[in-house]
């Protein structure tokens, strides 16, 4: 009898774990992480690309939540990191890790070829930035079509530092995205304060103002981040976090 009940007691515990499994796993949230293809800093020779604490801090956010997380970029493959981001007066606990990561790295090694992404087999889609984006993701059809799709299928999109700037061209229902909308990314201060006012092919906070969006920020280099329905946005390297967080929100919904 109570070899019986035992054996009752374990298929009832095996079948309520395999059932809870199941849930979970239907309850995994899919990020699409949209990086750059372009090294080159304008005309100046130097090199850039994303910026590693950018992609580092949400990446780690996110993962440790259960997230599964694609990397893709407009040439597919290795794309650049910054030098600059690697300098180790700009390390935190994530880019630590990032340095000692090997399957991240091995990760970064195969981003996915922009063109190949379907928004419908993710949740949302974050962009870290870097000056890169700056010269091939802003101007880059298939990530325009792809924010829009993100945006349209109600889905959050998010952007941090210079990424912002990729929003730039996109479009919803005829109107600029960012038209209305509460935004923020690398300030025209932040930009002069680095020296490269005079490289960069626009200014951000200039260009999405012109667009329609509603700019505000915070101090120079401070954690500042703002949401506006599907639409995530932050500051700095500082304001990777933030970010990473609202949009784990948001997906939590």
């Amino acid at each position: 009898m109570k070899k019986i009940t035992l054996l009752g007691i374990t298929l009832f515990t095996a079948i309520s774990f395999s059932a809870t499994a199941q849930k979970s796993n239907k309850k995994m949230k899919k990020v699409l992480f949209v990086v750059t293809s372009n090294d080159k800093l304008g005309n100046t020779g130097e090199k850039t690309g994303f910026w590693s604490e950018e992609l580092a801090a949400p990446y780690y956010e996110l993962l440790d939540k259960g997230v599964e997380i694609t990397i893709a970029s407009p040439l597919g493959g290795q794309p650049p990191i910054d030098p600059k981001s690697s300098d180790p007066a700009s390390a935190t606990e994530d880019t630590k890790r990032f340095d000692s990561d090997k399957a991240l790295q091995e990760k970064l090694k195969h981003t996915v070829k922009l063109s190949t992404i379907n928004q419908a087999d993710y949740d949302a889609v974050f962009y870290p930035g870097g000056h890169g984006p700056l010269w091939d993701l802003v101007e880059d059809q298939n990530s325009i079509a792809l924010i829009e799709s993100f945006y349209n299928h109600k889905k959050p999109v998010a952007f941090v530092c210079h990424a912002p700037a990729v929003l730039k061209n996109v479009k919803v229902n005829g109107n600029y995205l960012v038209k209305g909308k509460k935004i923020t990314g690398f300030t025209n201060e932040e930009e002069e304060a680095v020296g490269l006012t005079k490289v960069v092919p626009f200014l951000l906070e200039d260009a999405l103002s012109s667009k329609g969006g509603i700019f505000s920020k915070g101090p120079n280099w401070q954690p500042y981040a703002v949401e506006d329905g599907l639409l995530i946005t932050g500051q700095n390297p500082a304001s990777s976090k933030l970010v990473a967080g609202k949009l784990l929100h948001k997906l939590s919904e």
